[in-house]
């Protein structure tokens, strides 16, 4: 069975992605919790991640790190990671590229926090040209392959990899429209991504400086996590 070293559930938009896509796809995973805890993470995540970083999969002896490099591990191993047909494969693969680099504004601006609501403070000509550009791509991927995932009828990496922005859209009431507003309703409905929630919201342990950076951000409207 496949280990998954993850951080807390509420920040760890990271670890968000591989998680959601093992649970969709009904592939038996082992959760491995390791808490933030201020900026002294890296030398307790080392033991078990050569980047210490999360997420990192281990399947027996190999160590897989990074999550687009988990993605394709399992691709290799399992179906339905990627969308079977080549050009909606093709397609699904650019988009994550994409997300895996790119969107810095809307990463910085809106930290993932699940269990608050936040109304941001400015939105700045970066983050509404990284939202415009989001729903291009999403808009995009809707059109070609008809919905009502990226890549058509099935939820593959591609979704899990975006999964992290429909919390950040929650989380912050980023403005969208109406298409892309019903495939973010998709996501949060799906029943991974509620399981991520529902996780989330149970968590008691709070990480100082993920708190800092997200109450910096805007207006606190409310906590929904347990205390």
């Amino acid at each position: 069975m496949y280990n998954l070293h993850i951080a807390n559930k509420n920040y760890s938009s990271w670890s968000l992605r591989p998680w959601a896509l093992l649970r969709s796809l009904s592939i038996p995973f082992q959760e491995e919790m390791h808490w933030f805890e201020g900026r002294s993470n890296a030398a307790r995540f080392q033991q078990f991640s050569p980047s210490a970083r999360v997420p990192c999969l281990r399947d027996g002896a190999t160590i897989v790190w990074d999550s687009l490099a988990i993605t394709e591990y399992l691709a290799e191993r399992h179906p339905n990671v990627w969308p079977a047909a080549s050009a909606a494969r093709t397609w699904a693969r650019c988009a994550c590229a994409e997300m895996h680099a790119g969107f810095a504004e809307l990463r910085s601006r809106c930290s993932m926090s699940v269990g608050v609501r936040i109304r941001l403070h400015t939105v700045t000509e970066q983050l509404t040209s990284d939202l415009q550009r989001l729903q291009d791509l999403w808009s995009d991927g809707l059109r070609r392959f008809g919905g009502p995932w990226l890549a058509g009828p099935q939820f593959t990496a591609v979704d899990a990899y975006f999964a992290p922005v429909a919390f950040r859209v929650q989380t912050y009431g980023l403005p969208l429209q109406d298409s892309c507003r019903s495939y973010v309703d998709g996501l949060l409905a799906h029943s991974a991504l509620q399981a991520w929630q529902a996780g989330a919201l149970a968590e008691t342990r709070r990480d100082e400086p993920h708190e800092v950076e997200i109450l910096a951000s805007g207006a606190l409207l409310s906590d929904l996590r347990a205390r």
